[in-house]
């Protein structure tokens, strides 16, 4: 009969084990490493570390340094802070989340940004079938394509944003409404910045709206968004507006002074 330890060593991926073994070697004495260190320290053959290394990389894990060298890029810091991150804001949140669910009766979303995407950490669904149902905790969705998205990148400072945009951000089958390019984004995040809010106008998928806000931490910066998605069916922009946007703002203005975001 094979052991509790056997069986657990029986599921992992070898691969996947390695490439987070090469990952673990940086450090802050060690902040960047050749392919020859990286076989050093591993004992892993030259052929299989080059291949975790080019993966990785490719991945965006790691970044290639002019002397040939890697070190991990933001992406690693990225996944890991909006992880826990999102512990935190959940928790915080969640109440407050559902007395939005409770007043909108729509489809209530918690999100952080990695990279270009949006990772939903909290979703309450209404009853009401939306285009994207599928989506569940964990989910990531273009940015550039979401209400959420839209908030985290207009709030954003203007230097950080090219690292989280680049050409392949606009490529996807989207709505009919989506954006496909850097400055109609720019236009857009820059309304967002002066009104205070985000619409998302079947630029996702057809028959789709959704309105986010921003979540700020203690020192102000924009550490999360909230939405409210509904079907275009039933509401209109201005419905969005009229309707969902101050329990929207007010929602997200309770979650920021829990986080001790001045009023």
């Amino acid at each position: 009969m094979k052991s509790e330890g056997s069986r657990e060593r029986g599921y992992t991926v070898e691969a996947l084990a390695k490439g987070l073994r090469i990952l673990a070697l940086f450090s802050e004495r060690r902040s960047s490493l050749r392919l020859t260190e990286i076989v050093a320290l591993t004992g892993l053959p030259m052929p299989t570390a080059f291949r975790l290394v080019a993966t990785l990389e490719g991945e965006g894990y790691l970044e290639r340094l002019p002397d040939g060298a890697v070190r991990p890029s933001a992406a690693v810091l990225t996944l890991g802070f909006a992880a826990l991150r999102g512990l935190d804001l959940v928790q915080t949140s969640s109440v407050i989340l559902n007395e939005l669910f409770t007043a909108t009766r729509q489809t209530v979303n918690l999100g952080v940004l990695s990279l270009d995407r949006v990772v939903y950490i909290a979703r309450l669904q209404s009853d009401t079938v939306l285009v994207t149902a599928n989506v569940t905790v964990g989910t990531t969705l273009p940015a550039i394509v979401t209400s959420m998205g839209k908030v985290l990148l207009a709030f954003m400072p203007q230097a950080e944003l090219t690292k989280h945009i680049s050409a392949t951000s606009f490529g996807g089958p989207w709505g009919p409404n989506a954006l496909r390019t850097l400055p109609a984004l720019e236009k857009e995040l820059a309304r967002i910045r002066s009104a205070g809010f985000a619409v998302q106008d079947e630029e996702l998928a057809s028959g789709l709206r959704s309105i986010a806000a921003p979540v700020r931490q203690n020192d102000g910066r924009v550490v999360a968004a909230v939405n409210v998605a509904v079907p275009a069916r039933e509401f209109t922009v201005n419905d969005l507006r009229k309707r969902v946007r101050d329990p929207l703002l007010a929602a997200c203005a309770q979650i920021s002074r829990r986080l001790g975001a001045p009023a």
